[in-house]
Formats: C-alpha cells, sequence, structure tokens
C-alpha cells in the first residue's frame, strides 16, 4: 500500500512494520450544502483526506498491518469531534458564555417569539 501518511520502519526485533509517520493532523468541518458537515484533512498544509478515506476504507482492516493505527484513530475521531463541535457553536444562534440558568431563560423567550404568531392566530378565533 502506497500512501504518504504510512511509513515503514524496523522494530526492535528487527522485522518491518507500518506505523502512521505522523499524529500532527489538523481536521475541519464545514457546511457545504448538505445536512451532514464536511470533514477536511490537512498536514502540513496540504488536504490529505483521500489519504486517510484510503487507509480507512482499505480491504484489509488497517490495525491489522499497521501498529499504532488504534491510536491513530482515537486522536482523529477526538479532533473530528471537536472541529464539528466548534461548527456547530459557529453557526448556533444561542448567545455565548451563557450559564445554565441565563440559556434555559433564552430558550423560553426564543420558544415565544416562535409561538407568537400561534397565539395571534388562536386569540383571533
Amino acid at each position: 500500500m502506497k500512501n504518504p501518511l504510512i511509513e515503514i520502519v524496523t522494530n526492535d526485533a528487527g522485522k518491518p512494520v507500518y506505523k502512521m509517520k505522523t499524529f500532527d493532523i489538523h481536521v475541519t468541518a464545514q457546511l457545504t450544502g448538505g445536512i451532514a458537515p464536511t470533514i477536511t484533512y490537512m498536514y502540513k498544509d496540504k488536504d490529505v483526506t483521500d489519504d486517510i478515506r484510503a487507509i480507512r476504507f482499505h480491504f484489509e482492516n488497517p490495525a491489522a498491518y499497521i501498529e499504532d493505527y488504534a491510536s491513530f484513530q482515537r486522536m482523529l475521531f477526538d479532533k473530528e469531534q471537536r472541529a464539528i463541535n466548534e461548527l456547530y457553536e459557529m453557526i448556533s444562534i444561542k448567545p455565548k458564555n451563557m450559564s445554565a440558568g441565563k440559556q434555559v431563560l433564552w430558550s423560553f423567550f426564543v420558544f415565544l417569539l416562535v409561538m407568537i404568531p400561534v397565539f395571534i392566530i388562536v386569540w383571533v378565533k
């Protein structure tokens, strides 16, 4: 398998093994018109999204031949979750830095604001 994120190294027993070349992957999430966000992986200002997909969707389980794949996958999962949370926080209409009580009041106010037309229609009839 030829992938720029995988390298062949010699382990302590003198046997060649596959390892991930780097764990320094930057993950971003963005909305591109659909419901689900698009996740992009960058390494040294180069898009490595296709390389990561090639590893993940290879016909052979990557954990079977890449020694540190499990820790690489955990790192990617954490960064993906963080990127998605940052995206949804950015597009959320709720004000930032509110206490839990104020967030409940804000949600109630937004609910009342949305329901005003329904209340007017019920009141007029």
